[in-house]
């Protein structure tokens, strides 16, 4: 499976912001997908994910802000983000768990990511 993040950008603090991530390849073997961050110095943090089924589940620090939300008809992930802070900048990236099996018959998990979307947050 192949990601591909679009959409950062540089917001003002309590602006909003939608980034997106397009899966390509394997996109049937894909179950859990999400976004993780990493800022400048600190190690990369989970932000948000959601199940096959739509469930979805935040890190505290962005629970009632952000919204994640993915189109399976489109093969399509979205975080739309919302009162964004100074400390919501980062390094964004999309990810998701798949699962299949290999050309031999041997069951495979992994988990791919996305390269990755500035999203800074300054006056």
């Amino acid at each position: 499976v192949q990601l591909q993040a679009s959409g950062g950008g540089l917001v003002q603090p309590g602006g909003s912001l939608r980034i997106s991530c397009a899966a390509s390849g394997r996109v049937d073997s894909i179950n859990d997908m999400g976004w993780s961050r990493q800022a400048p110095g600190n190690q990369r943090e989970l932000v948000a994910s959601i199940t096959s089924g739509d469930i979805t589940n935040y890190a505290d620090s962005v629970q009632g802000r952000f919204t994640i939300s993915r189109d399976n008809a489109k093969n399509m992930l979205y975080l739309q983000m919302a009162s964004l802070k100074p400390e919501d900048t980062a390094v964004y990236y999309c990810w998701a768990n798949v699962n299949y099996f290999s050309d031999y018959g041997v069951p495979v998990a992994a988990k791919s990511w996305g390269q990755g979307t500035q999203v800074t947050v300054s006056s």
